[in-house]
């Protein structure tokens, strides 16, 4: 056998406990004996072991007792229950509350080995199921709606557009500028009652108060100078579908009240025109602003910041969410790989280091921007901090101001590992810790070699 285990064996008999310790020791296993039960608990305040042998006729705390309070500090502790042949059915119920077998006496030699094997596939299977699931759960990517994500906080984004997705309830999301506003938008609209109907969007922000009135409502043949023939508006091309009102902040009051009562009577009028159309959408705003700051301002109604403010979704900066950056680098790189033909691998240490570390104020809009250029720009196979000397804050200002301790930590490390080829003992042994303490860090940061 080539694995060993810590055993521990509760028995009020010692000739049992002393057989027993000599036929483990000899298939290699680590044995500690206890005469009583509270002597086996006094035990376990300096070590936990693999498996537990436990008689269940012990005086003073019996082995039933035992089990409950060892199930108490070691809930996944493999617990064999020791039993004569009168007392199985006490075996039987000693399973029903945790134990995992039984023997009984007198013990087969060859049993309690063929036990033993069985406990230890049993636990490299659990340990190798916990660590794929782990390993799942940190590493792997999720794309939702042409997001690329791996952290917690935008799980949790997913779910809640799942949850409310399927009903036709306004949706204004909330985020600073390049963080993916309108992606959400999208996703909402392919998993919701309208996603057999149009997407229609529109940027509030990029049009004077006129042009969005026309765009929005449309305008009949002769309405203005240039209306050389009628032109359907936004609302109403949007009719059982979705119409995503971008950087809704920006709009003025007056047509924050057009809009109010468009949404209240599911009709419009072209502009220049008399006839009102109906038209049923999904309306999804979206902003960059502080809405409630700007209605206690005056400059947005607070009406209309109710009518389309029923569900609100932020959606968070890359900073607060930095274990994506990775992950989102790598798409956009293989993106432009595909687009150039170049030939690159990837990402050195240290730049990944950089990107990590960068306050990325135009969140992931910037991040693509970044990547392709980098792609443009570089010569060897590796995308390198040479690459991206403009995020560097050493070689550039960034305005990023002070690094926290965590971004400073994950570029030495990066750099360090591919300083050292990514051996991690050289590594360590540069940076002054143990192997075991980096290999956490490795694992933590999600840096992953070349």
């Amino acid at each position: 056998m080539t694995l060993s285990m810590q055993i521990m064996v509760v028995d009020d008999e010692e000739t049992i406990c002393e057989a027993l310790a000599a036929w483990f020791a000899k298939d290699g296993h680590q044995v500690q004996i206890a005469n009583s039960g509270p002597e086996g608990l006094a035990c376990l305040e300096d070590c936990l072991f693999d498996v537990y042998l436990v008689d269940i006729k012990m005086p003073g705390m019996d082995g039933l007792e035992f089990l409950a309070r060892l199930k108490e500090k070691h809930p996944d502790a493999s617990v064999i229950m020791i039993t004569a042949h009168g007392s199985i059915q006490t075996a039987v119920e000693a399973m029903k509350r945790g134990a995992s077998d039984y023997l009984c006496k007198p013990f087969d030699p060859d049993e309690l080995s063929l036990l033993m094997e069985r406990i230890l596939a049993n636990r490299a299977l659990r340990d190798e199921n916990f660590a794929l699931r782990e390993q799942l759960m940190e590493q792997q990517e999720v794309i939702f709606g042409g997001f690329v994500a791996q952290s917690e906080i935008m799980r949790e984004l997913f779910t809640h557009i799942e949850d409310v997705a399927p009903s036709s309830t306004p949706i204004l999301i909330t985020g600073e500028t390049g963080v993916g506003k309108e992606m959400v938008a999208q996703a909402i609209h392919m998993r919701g009652e309208q996603s057999e109907g149009p997407f229609i969007a529109i940027n509030c922000g990029a049009l004077s108060e006129t042009l969005l009135e026309s765009e929005l409502f449309g305008h009949e043949r002769g309405a203005f100078t240039g209306a050389v023939k009628a032109r359907r508006g936004r609302l109403e091309m949007a009719n059982y579908g979705t119409l995503f009102l971008d950087e809704i902040g920006e709009i003025s009051p007056k047509m924050q009240v057009t809009l109010l009562r468009v949404l209240e009577e599911k009709c419009a009028t072209r502009v220049g025109g008399s006839n009102p159309i109906e038209t049923d959408f999904r309306l999804i705003s979206a902003t960059h602003r502080d809405l409630p700051q700007l209605i206690r301002e005056g400059r947005f109604r607070e009406d209309f910041f109710y009518r389309i403010n029923v569900i609100t979704l932020g959606v968070p900066p890359l900073r607060d969410r930095r274990e994506d950056i990775s992950a989102l680098a790598d798409y956009f790189l293989e993106h432009y790989i595909q687009e150039t033909g170049k030939r690159l691998e990837g990402f050195t240490q240290r730049a990944l280091g950089i990107l990590t570390a960068y306050g990325w104020p135009g969140n992931v809009r910037e991040l693509r921007n970044v990547i392709e250029r980098a792609v443009v720009i570089a010569r060897g196979r590796m995308i390198g901090a040479e690459e991206l000397t403009f995020l560097n804050p050493a070689a550039a200002d960034c305005n990023l101001g002070a690094l926290t301790l965590q971004e400073v930590e994950i570029s030495h490390i990066g750099a360090a590992l591919e300083t050292c080829n990514w051996n991690i003992s050289r590594a360590a042994r540069q940076l002054g810790i143990d192997r075991s303490t980096l290999n956490r860090k490795i694992k933590r940061y999600n840096l992953m070699r070349p």
